[in-house]
C-alpha cells in the first residue's frame, strides 16, 4: 500500500465507552449499530452510553479537575506538550484515522485526510496558547494592587455532530485542553467510530485519568444526561437549532451551566453582476455541494442579480451534471452518500417541495443508484423566499437560485431569516463588498471566497444561528472564569 491510499475495510479497533482512561461497557449493557451510509448496513455495534454512564464519567472527570490533581497541578507548559503529542500520534495515523471515517461518515477520503490535518493543525494551535492565558493588572483608584485570573471553568460536555467528526471533536477539545478544564464528550451516533480511536491515542499521549471522557449514545438520552447534568460547568454543543433550544432550557432548569451553541444556517451567496463570473460559479457550487452540502454554513441561498442570471444558472447546472458521485474511496469522487437514511428522506422531501412549489429543476433531483443514500447534485432555479427550500436548512446538496435586482433590495432580503451563520459576497468593487458585508446578519462574511474557516477565524452564529464563538482566543473565553484579585496596600507603604 503507497503512503496515503485508503485502507479499504479498516480494523473497528474501539466499540467500547473511554471513562477513565479505560475501556467499559455501558452500564445498561446497550449496544446501538453504527451503519456505512454507502450501503445502509451494520458495521458494527458500538456501547451505548446513557445517564449512568454519563454520571460514571462526570465523576471521573471532576476527579481530575480536583485541586491537587495531577492535571491541575501540571504547568501550562506541559499541557501544551500533550496536546502537541496527541496532534503528532493524529498525524501519524491519519491513513487509518481518515478512512475509518470514511466508512463511517461516507464523506470522499480525500476530503477526511483534509479534515483530519485540519483538526490536527487545531490542536497545535490550541496547544500554543497554553501558557499564554493570563489576566491583567488594573490601575484601580484608591491604594490597591488589583489583578484577574483567567482560570479553567471546570468540567465541560460537548456535544459533537456527524457531519465533521474529527474536526468538531478538535474543536471543543482545543480551548477545553488548553484552558485545564476535563470533558466528557458525546460523539454523533451516526459516527462515533473515530472519537473512539482518538480516544486511545489521548491516553497512549499520555493524559491523566478523566481528564477526556468519550461517551457514545444518543441525544434524548446521553446527551440529555449531559446537558442537564448538575455537576459540569460548561456545555458546548453543535447541531441543530431545535437541539439547541433544548440544551438551553436544560442549562435553565438545572444549575445555570454556561452554554455554547454553534447552530444551524440558512446562508445567502450573493453574487454581483460586476463579479467574475467562472469565479463565482466555481466558489458558489462548492460552498453548497462540498461535504455532500452537509454543512451548517452552506451557502444555500445563492441570489444572482438580474443581469447575469441565467449565464449564472447554466454554469451552476453544468457543474452539478459533472460532479462525480459515487464511492468515497475513490479517489475521483467528490460525494459520497449523505449520512442516514433520515437525512436523505428529509432532503428527497424537500427537493419535492421545490417542485411542487413551482422552482424549475435544472438537474438532479433524485436519489442516485438503488444501494445506499446517495443523491443527485440538485440545481433549482427560479427559486423565490417563501418556498421551503428557500427558508429551511436542507443539508444536502441542493443550490437554490434566487434572483434580484439591487444591493438594498437583496441586502433586506438575505436578512430575512431565523438564522445568522455566514454569508459571502462576490464583486469586484471594495465600497460594494464593504457595504453588503456591514450590512449582513451573519457571524461570518466571506467576500469573493467562501468557507474559509481557520483556527485564526472566530466562527459562531448570530440570531438561532448560536451563541458564543468557536476558534481563535474567543473559544478560550468561553472555557475560563475571571477571578478579580484586590489587594489593600495602607498609604504608608506607598
Amino acid at each position: 500500500m503507497k503512503m496515503g491510499d485508503p485502507i479499504l475495510c479498516p480494523e473497528i479497533k474501539y466499540t467500547q465507552l473511554f471513562i477513565n482512561n479505560e475501556w467499559v461497557n455501558s452500564q445498561s449493557g446497550k449496544t446501538f449499530p453504527t451503519l456505512n451510509p454507502c450501503t445502509g448496513k451494520e458495521i458494527c455495534q458500538v456501547q451505548e452510553a446513557d445517564k449512568a454512564d454519563v454520571d460514571l464519567a462526570v465523576k471521573a472527570a471532576r476527579a481530575a479537575f480536583r485541586r491537587g490533581s495531577p492535571w491541575r497541578k501540571l504547568d501550562a507548559s506541559k499541557r501544551g506538550q500533550l496536546m502537541n503529542k496527541l496532534a503528532r500520534l493524529m498525524r501519524e495515523n491519519i491513513t487509518y484515522i481518515a478512512s475509518l471515517e470514511t466508512l463511517d461518515n461516507g464523506k470522499p477520503y480525500l476530503d477526511a485526510r483534509e479534515d483530519i490535518i485540519a483538526a490536527t493543525e487545531n490542536i497545535e494551535y490550541y496547544a500554543g496558547w497554553c501558557d499564554k492565558i493570563h489576566g491583567q493588572t488594573i490601575p484601580v483608584d484608591g491604594s490597591y494592587f488589583t489583578f484577574t485570573r483567567h482560570e479553567p471553568v471546570g468540567v465541560c460536555g460537548a456535544i459533537i455532530p456527524w457531519n465533521y467528526p474529527v474536526q468538531m471533536l478538535a474543536w471543543k477539545l482545543g480551548p477545553t485542553l488548553a484552558c485545564g478544564c476535563t470533558v466528557v464528550v458525546k460523539p454523533a451516533e451516526q459516527t462515533p467510530l473515530t472519537a473512539l480511536y482518538i480516544a486511545s491515542l489521548i491516553k497512549e499521549a499520555g493524559f491523566p485519568p478523566g481528564v477526556v471522557n468519550i461517551l457514545p449514545g444518543y441525544g434524548p438520552t446521553a446527551g440529555a444526561a449531559i446537558a442537564e447534568h448538575m455537576d459540569i460547568n460548561k456545555v458546548a454543543f453543535t447541531g441543530s437549532t431545535e437541539v439547541g433550544h433544548l440544551i438551553m432550557q436544560a442549562a435553565g432548569r438545572t444549575n445555570l451551566k454556561r452554554v455554547s451553541l454553534e447552530l444551524g444556517g440558512k446562508s445567502p451567496f450573493i453574487i454581483l453582476e460586476d463579479c467574475d463570473l467562472d469565479q463565482a460559479a466555481m466558489f458558489a457550487h462548492a460552498a453548497v455541494m462540498n461535504n455532500h452540502g452537509q454543512n451548517c454554513c452552506a451557502g444555500s441561498r445563492t441570489y444572482v442579480q438580474e443581469s447575469i442570471y441565467e449565464e449564472f444558472v447554466a454554469r451552476c447546472k453544468a457543474m452539478a451534471e459533472m460532479r462525480i458521485v459515487g464511492d468515497p474511496y475513490d479517489g475521483m469522487t467528490q460525494q459520497g452518500p449523505q449520512i442516514d437514511e433520515e437525512q436523505f428522506n428529509k432532503i428527497l422531501g424537500l427537493i419535492e417541495s421545490g417542485k411542487q412549489q413551482g422552482a424549475s429543476l435544472q438537474c438532479g433531483g433524485e436519489r442516485q443508484g438503488d444501494i445506499g443514500y446517495f443523491v443527485k447534485p440538485t440545481v433549482f432555479s427560479d427559486v423565490t423566499d417563501d418556498m421551503r427550500i428557500a427558508k429551511e436548512e436542507i443539508f444536502g446538496p441542493v443550490q437554490s437560485i434566487l434572483k434580484f435586482k439591487d444591493i438594498d433590495e437583496v441586502i433586506e432580503r438575505a436578512n430575512n431569516t431565523s438564522y445568522g451563520l455566514a454569508a459571502g459576497v462576490m464583486t469586484r468593487d471594495i465600497n460594494k463588498a464593504l457595504k453588503i458585508s456591514q450590512n449582513l446578519d451573519a457571524g461570518s462574511v466571506w467576500v469573493n471566497c467562501y468557507d474559509v474557516v481557520k483556527s485564526q477565524t472566530p466562527f459562531g452564529g448570530f440570531k438561532k444561528s448560536g451563541q458564543g464563538r468557536e476558534l481563535r482566543e474567543y473559544a478560550l473565553h468561553e472555557c475560563t472564569e475571571i477571578k478579580t484579585v484586590t489587594i489593600n496596600f495602607p498609604e504608608k507603604y506607598l
